[in-house]
């Protein structure tokens, strides 16, 4: 990928509109996870060093374009000063006379938070209008959200068009990241792609079979392929009938690609806390139970694949990892693609929010080569799509 980063402009005495992600996850008006906060500070403070007037903008929340008091972003300015240790001072809208007029006086290493970006129709429309005023009174455009960049808004796309532009440092990670987990990855390579349903990730299976070595299959879609195979399945298990035509497709077009689906699996009478395991192997599973897991054999079988692979990328769980002892086989694995990770001898790349929580749960998210916070952005581009906010960058 070509695209310039902070170390290809001069930020000093520039005003520079970095366009963030600080929807951060709240309850009861507080912040529960400063996950993305704490991510953006390092992009935040460099450019404040380098002598840049840094203009924040995101959005929080679903507005749909109403200015609705709910939906403020006023207390993430408390926040982003908390983590980065800068003064930020909030300004009560993102566009018009008084926004402007607060850019006008600013200096160098200054710091102001803009109002929700969705407040506005013209945002998520990617307007041409909205666009321009967005743009005017700034330099440089740095885009430093990775995880809003399958969006084509006017903050993520329209106003790149108009300015100077490159990636801020959390965007940098995550292409670099990504171009070695799949566009240009250390072989062999392997692919854990978890979650219930095919139909949801059809597009990503088919791309992946394209691009990696070895594609290990787990949680409930791993019960449709299982089908495919005329492996009878619990009535009570998660299986996608019109999707079984689709996974003998995709099996039948593998080619180079070998498919690991699981031997055996965990199974209980409902699904739930206190239940009892059960294993069977994957044929043998009592008709009318719920499937929550996969089993120990194929554990090593997923694991012995791993290891003799250089590069690994993962999105999904292979089981109920929220639900006790349902989570041992995402755990097993995730601790092992740890291990490899640690000891040099593998890149192993993650994301997605049901990944991110259930290696955090496990306790070795720090120990990844890199671990996306990016939802649908990460999902996308496994996928193979364009991305109109790192495509705009690379223009």
């Amino acid at each position: 990928m070509n695209f310039k980063t902070l170390d290809d402009l001069d930020f000093k005495g520039k005003t520079v509109f970095v366009r963030a992600d600080l929807n951060v996850p709240t309850k009861d008006g507080q912040i529960t996870d400063t996950t993305r906060i704490d991510r953006f500070v390092p992009t935040l403070k460099e450019l404040t060093s380098k002598g840049a007037k840094v203009v924040v903008a995101s959005h929080f929340g679903r507005p749909k374009g109403e200015k609705k008091p709910e939906y403020s972003m006023a207390f993430l300015a408390t926040a982003l000063e908390k983590a980065s240790g800068l003064k930020v001072t909030f300004c009560e809208d993102c566009i018009g006379d008084k926004r402007d007029m607060i850019i006008r006086g600013m200096r160098e290493g200054d710091v102001v938070l803009l109002e929700n970006l969705r407040f506005y129709p013209g945002e998520e429309k990617n307007d041409k209008e909205f666009s321009e005023h967005l743009a005017s009174g700034i330099d440089i455009y740095v885009d430093d959200a990775f995880s809003t960049a399958h969006r084509a808004h006017a903050s993520t796309e329209g106003m790149a068009h108009l300015l100077p532009r490159a990636a801020g440092r959390l965007m940098q990670e995550e292409l670099d990241a990504l171009d070695k987990a799949l566009g240009n990855p250390i072989r062999p390579s392997v692919a854990v792609v978890g979650g219930s349903k095919v139909s949801t990730k059809l597009d990503l299976l088919s791309n992946l079979v394209k691009k990696v070595d070895y594609l290990c299959i787990g949680g409930g879609m791993a019960h449709t392929f299982l089908a495919a195979q005329g492996i009878p399945m619990g009535e009570g298990s998660l299986v996608e009938p019109a999707m079984i035509d689709t996974a003998k497709s995709i099996l039948a077009n593998a080619g180079q690609c070998q498919i690991v689906l699981p031997v055996d699996l965990v199974w209980a009478d409902t699904f739930g806390e206190g239940q009892t395991p059960h294993i069977s192997k994957a044929d043998e599973v009592p008709a009318g139970k719920v499937i929550l897991d996969i089993g120990p054999q194929s554990v090593e079988a997923f694991v012995n694949v791993i290891e003799k692979c250089k590069t690994l990328i993962w999105n999904g769980p292979v089981g109920a990892f929220e639900i006790k002892p349902f989570d041992e086989g995402t755990n097993a694995i995730a601790r092992k693609v740890a291990s490899l990770t640690k000891e040099g001898k593998l890149i192993s790349v993650a994301g997605g929010g049901d990944t991110v929580s259930a290696l955090k749960k496990a306790g070795v998210e720090p120990d990844l080569t890199y671990v996306s916070a990016a939802g649908g952005a990460f999902l996308e581009w496994m996928e193979g799509k364009s991305l109109p906010g790192v495509a705009i960058l690379e223009k």
